[in-house]
């Protein structure tokens, strides 16, 4: 799969598991629901539960913002299963009350997301991460 063909995948998949390392070298993985704009994907501290106000994921990507984002397709059949892979550099923003470039991240999500953000959009931290390099695989 070319990076072309990774982003097409990529841009049409609903959720993605974001892979971080904490200041221990120790591996982080959690899902995330994210807009793709250009080579930035954006995702955001939105109003789901979460055991806490500090994520860690917050702090990982402060210590080290190399990131890794994945989608993927499985089947039964595994001459349809497919991966594509987001490598690059994020960036903690403050929520969009405080940033223009935020709240354009924002507006993404919720253009995506209608049904889930329609009343409440993402009010927490934004996050942009800026992919450096679209990687996949297909199995045929």
């Amino acid at each position: 799969m070319t990076g072309g063909q990774a982003r097409e995948r990529f841009v049409r998949s609903r959720i993605a598991r974001l892979a971080t390392v904490d200041t221990s070298g120790r591996p982080h993985l959690v899902p995330v629901v994210f807009a793709l704009t250009g080579d930035t994907v954006a995702f955001a501290v939105d109003h789901k539960p979460k055991r806490s106000a500090r994520l860690k994921r917050l702090a990982n990507i402060r210590a080290h913002p190399e990131v890794c984002l994945l989608v993927d397709g499985y089947d039964e059949d595994w001459d349809r299963l497919w991966w594509a892979r987001a490598d690059g550099t994020a960036a903690v923003l403050p929520p969009a009350a405080a940033s223009a470039e935020a709240t354009r991240y924002v507006l993404l999500l919720t253009e995506k997301y209608r049904r889930q953000y329609a009343a409440r959009p993402p009010q927490g931290p934004v996050v942009a991460i800026t992919v450096t390099h679209w990687s996949g695989w297909h199995a045929t």
